[in-house]
């Protein structure tokens, strides 16, 4: 029983670093767009 709960928090570890990962990407993405918005507005 113990290799069902590993195999289960290695899935929910690998899943919330998914998330984290998804959620930095989104932030830089944001700051380009900001940043190449400022370009057009000049």
């Amino acid at each position: 029983m113990g290799y069902l709960f590993a195999a289960y928090t290695i899935i929910w570890v690998l899943l919330a670093g998914y998330l984290l990962f998804l959620g930095k990407r989104q932030k830089q993405a944001i700051k380009q767009i900001k940043f190449l918005q400022d370009l057009q507005d000049r």
